[in-house]
């Protein structure tokens, strides 16, 4: 029986990556190490991203430039967190902590169990939660549901289909506060999110070329309903 166009598409993926991959390294796939070493973080967010990219999304993790563009653009309150979604091996997590947000006012979610263990390894007292972002009223603590001041969302949205998409914007603003913020950080050159078809009003607010490949970051908020 033939592979589905599924298989097919990620053997020829493996295949390219591959061939980057020796080119810019000199390794070949089984040369990855499942652990992280002096390059680790990069070769282990490839690993990952090899074994299911449509949730990692990208074969490198983002660069120090996007991550300080999505810091500069989180609004928190003195009684407020910061939620980060998708926080891969921890780029974008270090520049909210260089920006001053301490750990006990930072979660992070991360789906990919190798990834959150090695968040949990370089952030000793980081708040790390492994676990699906569609279920953040579970995985939040209950007190502080509503005073979540921005979540980062990390997670490739683009390659989600609508009703997942939905179900995540749901879940964000389900623990997000009332003047909270949704931003998404994106490599391509429109909203990566369907605004209209999910409620929402949002704006570009920077781009950095100084990404591999060039990255935006998007802010969302709730479209208000229309007074009566």
């Amino acid at each position: 029986m033939p592979n589905p166009p599924s298989s097919h598409f990620h053997r020829r993926l493996r295949g390219a990556v591959a061939a980057r991959l020796n080119d810019a390294f000199g390794l070949g796939l089984d040369d990855i190490p499942a652990q992280p070493a002096k390059r680790g973080e990069d070769l282990l967010f490839l690993r990952r991203w090899l074994a299911n990219p449509l949730k990692v999304g990208s074969v490198l993790p983002s660069s120090p430039a996007l991550a300080r563009l999505v810091a500069k653009n989180v609004k928190v309150g003195e009684d407020q967190a910061v939620l980060e979604l998708g926080a891969g091996t921890g780029a974008v997590t270090r520049a909210l902590r260089a920006s001053g947000i301490q750990n006990d006012r930072l979660f992070v979610v991360e789906i990919d169990g190798r990834m959150a263990a090695f968040l949990r390894k370089q952030f000793a007292s980081l708040q790390v939660i492994h676990g699906d972002a569609t279920n953040l009223s579970q995985l939040l603590p209950v007190a502080w549901h509503g005073r979540i001041g921005t979540v980062i969302c990390g997670i490739p949205m683009v390659n989600l289909p609508l009703s997942v998409q939905k179900r995540i914007v749901d879940a964000c603003f389900s623990v997000l506060a009332p003047d909270g913020r949704l931003l998404q950080f994106t490599y391509l050159p429109v909203s990566p999110l369907p605004k209209g078809r999910l409620g929402l009003t949002g704006k570009r607010m920077g781009t950095t070329i100084l990404n591999l490949p060039p990255a935006s970051v998007w802010s969302y908020k709730r479209v208000e309903p229309e007074a009566a």
